[in-house]
């Protein structure tokens, strides 16, 4: 029993605490948003979860809080929800990412949660997806240089690790094929005539917001 407990805990993080802070307030629902009012000391990017009449449990995040006003975006969308038996549990703590090696070579969703049918993943430990701001007077500066075995690009614009790669283009060029190039085949220059190469590894995490269906299709079929 302990032992499926750890488990259990190294798979999902649980996001109630005790007690829970439990409102039943939703005063209006506006698209993917929903606002509670008379809610204590809300914070902001805190995670909820919320309750609907018929036992299903949503999670969503704090938006925006004004007074004792908090307005929250329910992630799975809020068909169902009311003011009479919805209630909402605020947790007290924002949202966490198991992270670990098997991570590598997996499809997520925004949530953490796998998509590509997998098991879910051991994690090694939870960070915080708010992270903390970067001081670019203390960011190391960029010296790798990143081969993507694409050679107008490695010649004219070669590319460094940890920096940003703006694909510009138009309706019907192949910017989506190029950047699965890229992703597939960037690797760390190795060489004799080489200064800056370096034996370590790395990995590529490549994240998709806004796309339409097709787009989406074509990324999940290729990698």
């Amino acid at each position: 029993g302990e032992l499926f407990n750890t488990n259990l805990q190294a798979v999902t993080r649980d996001y109630n605490i005790t007690p829970r802070i439990d409102y039943r307030t939703v005063v209006k629902v506006d698209g993917p948003l929903v606002i509670l009012d008379n809610v204590k000391f809300p914070k902001f990017a805190e995670i909820v979860n919320v309750c609907l009449s018929d036992g299903t449990v949503r999670k969503g995040q704090v938006l925006e809080i004004s007074g004792k006003r908090a307005v929250v975006q329910i992630f799975e969308g809020t068909s169902g929800i009311d003011n009479l038996y919805t209630h909402c549990e605020f947790t007290g703590q924002t949202m966490e990412m198991p992270i670990s090696e098997e991570m590598l070579g997996r499809a997520f969703n925004g949530s953490g949660t796998p998509i590509d049918k997998g098991p879910p993943v051991l994690a090694e430990k939870f960070l915080n997806i708010q992270g903390q701001p970067i001081n670019p007077y203390q960011r190391v500066y960029p010296e790798e240089m990143l081969q993507t075995g694409i050679s107008a690009i490695d010649v004219m614009t070669s590319i460094a690790r940890g920096q940003k790669i703006p694909l510009f283009s138009a309706n019907g060029l192949p910017h989506n094929e190029i950047g699965a190039q890229i992703v597939r085949q960037a690797s760390l220059v190795k060489g004799k005539d080489v200064t800056d190469h370096s034996e370590e590894n790395f990995c590529v995490v490549f994240a998709a917001m806004g796309v339409n269906m097709e787009v989406a299709r074509f990324f999940k079929t290729d990698f």
